[in-house]
């Protein structure tokens, strides 16, 4: 039986400590889709915490309320009951397709983040304020940084059908980095890319990273790559999404996919999203 609903709230975190607090809080999130007999609950009273920092993965079978948890904390949707807190307030999202712009060259799909912050007005988030003051040179010269920092320097006037599809997702990987947040969503980013491709930027964005201290909540149905990639793996149960159990990862990086002890933890893992999937008859 569900405990009943209790009634949403979402907004940044806030009270004595907040600067000692995680970077994300859920607490009793719950997402029902439609009403009455006919709603589908998607989400279960799930509570998980993102360090500041932290990378944070999570896994489960296809349809389990993933997305939805990312686009919740996002907030491009209202959680049915519970909370959530993000501590800047300020996230950028990453999805599988790269979505560019297809007549803007890839500079101008970059700056598009940097007018999007602008228009939002926010203010008080290290120079965020003053974006609406800057030249159209400005906007391009910052563009230019974003596009160095994922190691597309000099692409900048090329169109996204010139670009590989690694190369369009550095480029939107770019373009969240240019919204000037400290949480980053990423939603299967890689899930369409070869697997040396992935590989290639499994190190570029744990490079990043590390060096602009981000905390990340990343999406995956990959085992080895959660593995490869995360601080703690956290694995969903099957519809509707509770949190079944936290994997901490303690293997040294830099990691490789391919090696033994990624591999052994990810079978370790992928035992346990087997016996969740079978036990919802999947």
């Amino acid at each position: 039986m569900t405990t009943p609903l209790t009634t949403p709230q979402a907004g940044p975190a806030s009270g004595p400590g907040r600067e000692h607090g995680p970077a994300v809080r859920l607490e009793g999130v719950s997402k029902v889709y439609g009403q009455g007999k006919d709603g589908l609950l998607a989400l279960d009273e799930v509570s998980l915490t993102v360090a500041p920092g932290e990378f944070v993965c999570l896994l489960g079978a296809s349809g389990c309320g993933k997305s939805t948890l990312l686009s919740l904390v996002a907030g491009l949707d209202a959680p049915t009951a519970g909370r959530i807190e993000v501590e800047t307030g300020r996230v950028a999202m990453m999805f599988q397709e790269p979505a560019l712009f297809p007549w803007l060259t890839v500079s101008a799909n970059v700056e598009m983040a940097l007018r999007a912050k602008r228009d939002r007005g926010v203010k008080g988030t290290g120079g965020a304020e003053g974006a609406g003051t800057r030249s159209r040179a400005e906007r391009r010269a910052l563009a230019g940084e974003f596009l160095d920092i994922v190691h597309l320097g000099g692409f900048g006037g090329k169109r996204p059908h010139e670009l590989s599809g690694g190369m369009r997702q550095r480029v939107a990987l770019a373009r969240a980095l240019a919204q000037d947040a400290d949480v980053l969503l990423m939603d299967e980013p890689f899930g369409a890319l070869d697997a040396m491709t992935r590989d290639l930027l499994h190190d570029e964005l744990e490079r990043i990273w590390r060096e602009r201290n981000l905390s990340v909540l990343f999406v995956t149905h990959n085992v080895r790559e959660a593995v490869r990639l995360g601080d703690r793996v956290v694995l969903l149960s099957s519809r509707p999404g509770r949190v079944v159990e936290s994997f901490p990862v303690e293997l040294e990086r830099p990691r490789r996919t391919d090696s033994a002890e990624v591999a052994r933890q990810a079978a370790e893992i992928t035992d346990r999203l087997r016996e969740e999937v079978l036990r919802h008859g999947r």
